[in-house]
């Protein structure tokens, strides 16, 4: 099995899931629909953590 390149530090998307997720929370619980913000910020969060991913995933090509 190939060892993992020690140079290539992988990037995580975690923390920005977890942002979008409250910040979607707060938002909508000012709205008066905190599930519904919350939703959303996991629909957004998920999608900058899978651009993330394929990003740096791409990078390991190098």
């Amino acid at each position: 099995m190939a060892e993992p390149d020690p140079s290539h530090t992988p990037l995580a998307g975690g923390a920005p899931l977890v942002l979008c997720i409250l910040a979607g929370g707060i938002i909508g619980a000012f709205m008066g629909q905190a599930f519904l913000g919350a939703v959303i910020g996991l629909a957004v969060g998920t999608a900058i953590a899978v651009l993330i991913w394929m990003r740096d995933r791409g990078n390991d090509r190098d």
